[in-house]
Order: structure tokens, then C-alpha cells, then sequence
């Protein structure tokens, strides 16, 4: 991890990658990101500063919950809060249509109908807002995570 990190700095940096912070538009280059729908999500969420920059800890943290020996838990509470768009601690209908977006490509040709979309929406809440409330909290999205094994 700590390789792959340096070889993201530029060479004058790497000697104190220790205390270093590698740009997002570098984290973004990483293969396992590169095709991301969510990649500038997942440099907002892992990174501890306001412009996304990722110091080794961040990166570290990253690497830990996209690992296969992450619990289903810990994976669940960081896609959660990937899909929170406004990190506000739930998922409304915005988060949702955004997350829809981000899934089915952003191309006119691959977005749906504002009618599919509600439809869409309305379907997710159905199956998941278990009080009702017209929103998806972290303890009703791990709910339906649970049932889903290919989850993980």
C-alpha cells in the first residue's frame, strides 16, 4: 500500500510520503478507480481534507474497506455514506436519483424517463424505507444489504 501510494506523488515527494498528500486527480488515475461511476464520491468520503487530496492514512483506510477481508458492516456504512450525496445521514430521493444516474451512465442515451425514474425511486423505497419516512437511514440500508449477497 505504501508503495502504491509514492508511486502516486511526484518524485520531489516521495522521500516524506509519510506526510505527503497525493491530489485527487492522481487517486483517480488508480486502475481500480479510473472507471468508478462513483470515483469522485469515494475521494470525498476517504479523504480528510476539503480538496479531496488523500494523505497515506486516507489511502490506507481506502485500500482497508475495498479489501476482501472488510466486514459486510464496514462496507455497508462506507457505501452508504458514498450514495449520501449530501451527506445529511440518509438517502432521499435526490441521493437516489443521483446514485440511478451514476449507475446507468450520464449520457442522454442511457438516462431514464423522468417517469422510469420516479418509478425507480418509488420501487427502492417500497422495498427499503422500512419506517416510512420517505427516506433510506444507514440501519434500513444495511436491512436490505443483508439480503444481498453479492453485496461484499
Amino acid at each position: 500500500a505504501y508503495k502504491r501510494f509514492r508511486e502516486l506523488l511526484p518524485r520531489e515527494e516521495r522521500e516524506n510520503a509519510f506526510s505527503a498528500r497525493v491530489p485527487k486527480s492522481q487517486i483517480l488515475t488508480l486502475p481500480e478507480l479510473r472507471a468508478n461511476p462513483f470515483q469522485h464520491r469515494i475521494c470525498r468520503v476517504f479523504s480528510t481534507s476539503d480538496d479531496d487530496s488523500m494523505s497515506f492514512e486516507d489511502f490506507l483506510d481506502m485500500l482497508s474497506v475495498f479489501s476482501d477481508s472488510a466486514t459486510s458492516d464496514i462496507k455497508s456504512h462506507y457505501a452508504f455514506r458514498i450514495f449520501d450525496f449530501d451527506d445529511d445521514g440518509t438517502l432521499d430521493r435526490k441521493d437516489l436519483e443521483k446514485l440511478v444516474n451514476c449507475l446507468t451512465g450520464q449520457g442522454e442515451e442511457c438516462r431514464l424517463s423522468d417517469e422510469e425514474m420516479e418509478q425507480l425511486i418509488q420501487n427502492i423505497l417500497e422495498e427499503s424505507d422500512i419506517d416510512k419516512d420517505g427516506t433510506i437511514n444507514l440501519s434500513e440500508f444495511q436491512h436490505v444489504i443483508s439480503r444481498s449477497p453479492d453485496f461484499a
